[in-house]
């Protein structure tokens, strides 16, 4: 019989979290401790906490994003895991946050400080900083309007060059492209 372990639910209040993607499998057996008015459903665990869903990223105060399988899984439900330990605190204030671009894939995201990867070598930013930059470089990757005005062999080259700028340094979109121009 499943011990039923129940954390305090204001402990989950302002935190950000990253959770990876599992199968169905990992709670054959588990008793749902809590569903929200929204439907998700959780699962906790001396490990952590399995969050079954259709909805991640911004959350009442907090943001919890999925990390998805590959190949992605075509349900809209997605049940993820988080250990307890992958909860770290969030706020408007501190600089908590660091952005990652993944070339191959033409993705970015953002990290908190506290993950054991973080290197040091990404600026840590505010979240309204952090999404501020998001946007920029996500439209770096999408669109290629903005390249017309400079002299480039490689638009994929240009694009790497300009986003590590916006990731490794304080300088704005608008220097950095002065820059190279």
């Amino acid at each position: 019989m499943q011990k039923n372990f129940r954390p305090n639910p204001n402990s989950f209040k302002n935190t950000f979290c990253v959770f990876q993607e599992v199968t169905s499998k990992e709670v054959e057996g588990l008793k749902i401790q809590f569903e929200s008015k929204a439907g998700s459903r959780y699962y906790y665990s001396d490990l952590g906490m399995y969050r079954f869903s259709n909805h991640w990223g911004r959350l009442a105060n907090s943001k919890w994003r999925l990390d998805a399988m590959e190949p992605e899984t075509e349900s809209k439900f997605k049940l993820g895991f988080a250990a307890w330990s992958s909860f770290y605190p969030d706020n408007a204030i501190d600089k908590l946050y660091y952005i990652e671009a993944d070339y191959s894939r033409n993705t970015v995201n953002y990290q908190h400080k506290n993950n054991p990867e973080y290197d040091n070598k990404a600026i840590l930013r505010t979240s309204f900083e952090t999404t501020k930059r998001i946007k920029q470089i996500r439209n770096l990757q999408q669109l290629t309007s903005w390249a017309k005005y400079f002299d480039y062999e490689d638009i994929d080259t240009l694009r790497k060059a300009i986003i590590n700028e916006l990731i490794f340094t304080e300088k704005t979109l608008e220097e950095i492209k002065r820059e190279i121009e």
